[in-house]
């Protein structure tokens, strides 16, 4: 797997978990998430470098889905294309902003949503980025503890899963020290 490797956690039936410092729109999975809000815009951070890199024809996918369904909801996830980029398909999950209340379990709620949608497509890998730290400012300690416990419940709840590995890209910063701890603490 490309990257630095900060923390790995290995489940039954061959699943894992890791953490990686890395390039989302380089990751060898099936799909990766975007951390998105409501009305699947795409206007700064990783999402806007999905898009850019997935072309116009995932920007169109999103708008469709919005006109069609209204904003996606927090906690919830949907699929589109990728577009141009080598996945089979981008999730977007749009996670809480902090001061909505229940963060943690939020975003809890809002990963599972996003392993969810692997699973229903029978894919096997996904990589998801900090959904909830950047700009919707939930803070580190809570997001580690959120991803920690999100994949550990979709890995239990889902025995048979096809989801058999999930990394968590980062960039170089404070989450990284969090989610290595909480990682280490859980295991």
């Amino acid at each position: 797997m490309p990257g630095f490797l900060v923390a790995r956690m290995e489940f039954r039936e061959g699943r894992v978990f890791e953490a990686a410092i890395a390039d989302l729109l380089a990751e060898p999975s099936d799909c990766i998430v975007n951390a998105a809000n409501g009305g699947l815009s795409h206007g700064g951070g990783v999402a806007a470098q999905i898009s850019d890199a997935a072309g116009p024809e995932l920007d169109e996918e999103c708008y469709r889905i919005v006109r069609k369904q209204g904003r996606i909801p927090v906690g919830e996830a949907v699929v589109t294309t990728a577009g141009e980029l080598p996945f089979k398909g981008v999730i977007h999950a749009v996670g809480p902003r902090m001061g909505d209340g229940q963060e943690e379990r939020k975003l809890v709620e809002t990963m599972h949503s996003a392993f969810l949608r692997a699973h229903e497509r029978g894919w096997r890998s996904i990589s998801f980025p900090a959904v909830s730290s950047g700009l919707f400012h939930v803070p580190p300690a809570l997001c580690a503890r959120a991803y920690v416990v999100a994949v550990r419940e979709f890995f239990e709840k889902f025995p048979d899963s096809t989801v058999k590995t999930m990394r968590l890209v980062l960039y170089k910063g404070p989450l990284v020290d969090a989610v290595k701890a909480e990682m280490v603490r859980a295991w």
